[in-house]
């Protein structure tokens, strides 16, 4: 704080003898040394009540973040679900043979509605959904798309029953 050397504390030692005198200068320094101490603890506290702001600034930042965050994976995750929810209501409605007029033909067209339409549904009623979907298709008058077979393993499904897969070739030299 004070730049004061041990010399200087001598000369200072020695003027506050001679002012105050040999009786009084303990009672003056005990009262000088506990006046310091209060104010040392007061400079502290000061200190550690900014440092607690600070953290507690840091702390509500923080805070705000990950709650923006949580509420944008949340959106995210309801979007997900309520798209997720309006193809599996717009395949029940192909499934079941009524095409639905708000059906959004460049999904079917891209033939996303198909592959998910068949995949968990029997041969007869994939069929069935591959023939609503191209009705659905040519009343919209898009372009059908080519059928394309969807593996569905039968409910014994085993090794054998699978189709083969292929190896894949040891890592060698490239050329």
């Amino acid at each position: 704080m004070f730049d004061i050397g041990f010399s200087e504390m001598i000369v200072i030692g020695v003027v506050a003898l001679l002012v105050i005198g040999p009786e009084k200068l303990p009672r003056v320094a005990r009262t000088i040394g506990a006046l310091m101490g209060r104010a040392q603890r007061y400079v502290n506290d000061v200190k550690a009540d900014i440092n607690r702001e600070i953290e507690l600034d840091e702390l509500k930042k923080l805070r705000t973040t990950v709650t923006e965050a949580a509420q944008s994976i949340e959106n995210s995750v309801k979007e997900t679900v309520s798209g997720f929810e309006a193809q599996a209501a717009e395949l029940n409605n192909l499934a079941s043979g009524a095409a639905s007029p708000a059906a959004t033909p460049a999904a079917t067209a891209a033939g996303v509605a198909a592959p998910l339409a068949t995949a968990a549904l029997s041969p007869e009623a994939s069929a069935a959904a591959d023939e609503a979907i191209r009705q659905a298709l040519a009343a919209s008058e898009m372009p059908v798309p080519e059928a394309q077979p969807v593996y569905a393993p039968p409910p014994d499904a085993s090794p054998a029953h699978a189709p083969p897969v292929a190896e894949a070739a040891p890592p060698g030299p490239r050329a």
